[in-house]
């Protein structure tokens, strides 16, 4: 301190960081104050209108004020520093939070310590991560009524569990329910794996998928929201993406193609992932967002950083903040649990020739991949994205077609009216050498109109997909077919 910096701190006042005290009376909430905001110094020795008073600084005032620091739960980090007749007490920020004192919890707000109420209090339990959503029981939760068990054994196939104990003990074993007075109680972990109607208990909890035309969020080509339970809706989270993201195939002599997707879905899966086990569900009114733009794809999810975390801590620390949820992901290897998610996203989207991913924070947190890749281009000859193996280069032998209309959609729905077909399969019935052409005068005019609808494969992870025709597309095919 000198006398530059104490005449600048007088001509501003008190505030957020700063508290001005002629006595030491009332020290204590001041202290428990800064301890649970971002920390400040209180100024000893000067008066609410920024007059300095003067205090007689001696060993038994410092270590009445030590004491006072210490008489906190839990005890509060000071240091102390004299300057002329004004004793300063720089108090930290807590690593402990919340802080309180013999007259309650107190946090900052503007210049003032403001005592907090029960809310407050279980408000900033959560913001601070000491209350974890997913260990919350949930009595509203109705075990014969509400749990499904086919999708706990579909779980138990993905861990590779055998069924040897009653469902109840095996629930009990996996960390998502409990025993209470002989009946099963389950906690909201539990009630995001194993719900039969997640969007009963937790409507926020849904992935929306979107795809824009453009760069910008105005034209919505294709829109699906996904609230089954948390595993089937990354597994259908990444069909979208495998349906709106183009995709070349490559030989090399093997037996089956391999697929080249123009953003790696891997990683785009793992930050799906991430975003489900380490959002924050206290918050009701967002959900996890997966947008495709023509130049982008991005992954939002509602909290932020974990409470703990830094920016320059990212990627290289790891801190859960819904541990079950991460701990019933790593049994079914969705996760490694071991903080390297981000290094090898980031791999990833560099082997693809892309730019690094982009990581937004703020009460959100958004991954945005880039679409732009020198490689992609370079190597893709057309936009066609055809298998040599099914697509005959023969006309004689090509598969026989519908009497052809002049409504795209039509020719479209008049192929799936029998039969569930793959993009591949319908562009060569179709005989459409261009994917853009496609998509903007085939496939997207009848999945925006609710003709069509694409599949889910009966194994997760598949990249194998077929569209189908809906009962509104079969109707509107009967009333327009020749």
């Amino acid at each position: 301190m000198n006398k530059k910096e104490l005449k600048f701190i007088l001509q501003e006042g008190e505030g957020y960081l700063i508290e001005f005290k002629e006595k030491v009376a009332n020290l204590d909430k001041e202290m428990v104050s800064f301890a649970n905001g971002a920390g400040g110094r209180i100024f000893i020795g000067i008066s609410d209108d920024n007059k300095i008073i003067g205090i007689k600084v001696t060993n038994k005032l410092k270590s009445q004020i030590q004491d006072i620091a210490n008489n906190c739960e839990p005890p509060v980090k000071i240091f102390m520093e004299e300057y002329e007749n004004i004793l300063i007490v720089k108090v930290i920020q807590g690593d402990d939070k919340p802080y309180s004192c013999s007259s309650g919890f107190y946090t900052r707000i503007g210049p003032n310590a403001q005592k907090m109420s029960r809310d407050k209090i279980i408000e900033f339990f959560k913001s601070e991560g000491r209350i974890k959503f997913d260990e919350l029981m949930n009595l509203k939760f109705d075990y014969k009524k509400d749990f499904d068990k086919n999708k706990l054994e579909h779980f138990l196939r993905l861990a590779k569990i055998s069924q040897v104990l009653d469902v109840p003990s095996i629930l009990l074993n996996l960390g998502v329910a409990e025993k209470q007075e002989g009946n099963v109680i389950f906690n909201n972990a539990g009630i995001l794996f194993f719900a039969k109607d997640l969007s009963k208990f937790y409507r926020h909890a849904k992935i929306t998928c979107a795809l824009f035309k453009g760069t910008d969020k105005v034209h919505v080509l294709d829109r699906k929201d996904f609230n089954d339970d948390v595993v089937s809706n990354i597994d259908k989270a990444m069909l979208f993406l495998s349906q709106h993201i183009p995709v070349r195939y490559e030989f090399d002599g093997s037996p089956q193609r391999k697929e080249f997707y123009q953003v790696p879905l891997e990683a785009l899966r793992e930050a799906i992932i991430n975003a489900t086990c380490h959002r924050n569900y206290f918050e009701y009114g967002a959900n996890i967002m997966v947008e495709v733009f023509d130049d982008r794809v991005t992954i939002t999810n509602p909290g932020g950083l974990v409470p703990g975390l830094k920016k320059e801590d990212f990627g290289t620390i790891s801190i859960l903040r819904n541990p079950n949820i991460a701990a019933l992901f790593h049994r079914i290897e969705y996760i490694e649990q071991m903080g390297t998610g981000i290094n090898r996203m980031q791999k990833e989207v560099k082997e693809y020739g892309l730019v690094p991913i982009e990581f937004k924070f703020s009460t959100f947190l958004t991954a945005s991949f880039s679409r732009k890749s020198e490689m992609w281009e370079k190597t893709k000859l057309t936009d066609q994205v055809s298998d040599p193996v099914t697509a005959p280069s023969d006309p004689v032998n090509r598969p026989s077609q519908p009497t052809q209309s002049t409504d795209p959609v039509i020719n479209l729905l008049a192929l799936l009216q029998t039969k569930e077909k793959s993009s591949s399969e319908l562009r060569t019935e179709l005989d459409l050498k261009h994917r853009q052409t496609f998509r903007e005068n085939y496939l997207h005019p009848a999945m925006e109109n609710g003709y069509i609808e694409y599949t889910i494969p009966e194994k997760p992870g598949s990249r194998l997909q077929k569209y189908k025709i809906t009962e509104k597309g079969l109707n509107y095919l009967k009333r327009h077919k020749r």
